[in-house]
């Protein structure tokens, strides 16, 4: 990996909020199998607020990433950009971007740690009983996945083409049209009339 630092000053911290003590970096990257990135960081060691984000600087084609989950396919690397929808149809969870999404670099087991993290919050917000029953079955599910126990597919839709899945056992597909449409990218938009 190639770096470079753009920028480098301090800066407000966004928590704390104490003037002059957070840094904030931004560097340009050159990742293999994905391209040019911005990783922007910022720390304060006042308060031990931390905060990463990887932005991608190159567009390529809309591209849907197929890959089973397995026991062997658990250390497989994964790169989700912050507008990239992460599905595991058979455990029924899907993440789609949002305004505050972060793209991240990780491993096939990272993203199912993500999906349990996630399940377990909602279980602790939605206290209804279909919610309970269909949480507890997922992240039953999950955790089974992650102990290398069972098959599930891994699918990453990105509507930039900028995520990628680093095996020879991927699928790469096009999105049709109609399914691309449907997307979510995490950025605001503002429709003309």
């Amino acid at each position: 990996m190639n770096d470079e630092t753009i920028n480098e000053m301090i800066i407000k911290c966004p928590a704390c909020g104490i003037e002059g003590v957070a840094k904030s970096i931004m560097k340009e990257l050159e990742i293999p199998h994905f391209g040019k990135v911005m990783e922007t960081t910022i720390i304060c060691p006042s308060c031990g607020f931390k905060h990463s984000d990887i932005i991608a600087l190159e567009q390529n084609d809309p591209a849907k990433y197929v890959l089973e989950i397995n026991k062997n396919t658990l250390s497989v690397r994964v790169v989700r950009s912050q507008s990239a929808t992460i599905i595991i149809p058979e455990v029924g969870v899907k993440v789609e971007p949002g305004p505050k999404s972060e793209g991240y670099v990780t491993n096939v087991e990272g993203v199912l740690i993500r999906f349990e993290d996630a399940v377990k919050k909602a279980l602790n917000l939605f206290e209804d009983n279909e919610s309970q029953i269909n949480g507890k079955k997922a992240l039953a599910e999950i955790q089974e996945l992650i102990k290398g126990n069972g098959t599930a597919t891994l699918i990453i839709l990105d509507p930039f083409g900028q995520s990628n899945i680093v095996s020879d056992s991927v699928e790469i597909l096009e999105i049709p049209e109609e399914e691309l449409h449907e997307l979510k990218t995490g950025f605001s938009h503002i429709e003309d009339n």
